[in-house]
């Protein structure tokens, strides 16, 4: 139980399991944000362009109603939320590539028996498995 214990501290103290936890908090107060921006500006001006309120519902049997202005702003909450999500991590992603520099393929230094297919010295004449003469 102990090293179980001691497996978990290290795996939850790692940069990407705390990066990941502010991600989710961040996210979580942006989403406010997106629902606001929704719910006050976007919705009053698709009424105004419209000319019928986007926080429509349908009436249903007693008090029950169908609330199809709600589903349409969280439509618009999920496309503003996904393209800001692509346009952050195509940024991010962007700045990683900038301090990468391509790795360079080192020259092979093997080669492999055309006769009995095991990795021999690139500057080898003879197979020193098969003793068979290669060509050069």
């Amino acid at each position: 139980m102990k090293k179980f214990l001691e497996e978990f501290k290290t795996f939850a103290l790692k940069g990407n399991v705390m990066d990941m936890a502010i991600g989710v908090i961040i996210g979580g107060a942006f989403s406010g944000i997106v629902t606001s921006l929704t719910d006050n500006v976007i919705n009053p001006i698709i009424a105004c362009i419209g000319g019928t309120d986007v926080q429509g519902k349908i009436h249903l049997i007693g008090d029950n109603y169908i609330d199809y202005g709600a589903f349409i702003s969280s439509i618009i909450n999920f496309i503003i939320m996904a393209f800001i999500i692509f346009s952050m991590l195509k940024a991010i992603n962007k700045l990683m590539a900038v301090g990468k520099k391509p790795e360079e393929t080192a020259a092979p230094t093997t080669k492999v028996c055309p006769f009995c297919k095991s990795e021999i010295a690139l500057d080898a004449t003879r197979c020193p498995h098969c003793t068979s003469e290669l060509e050069k």
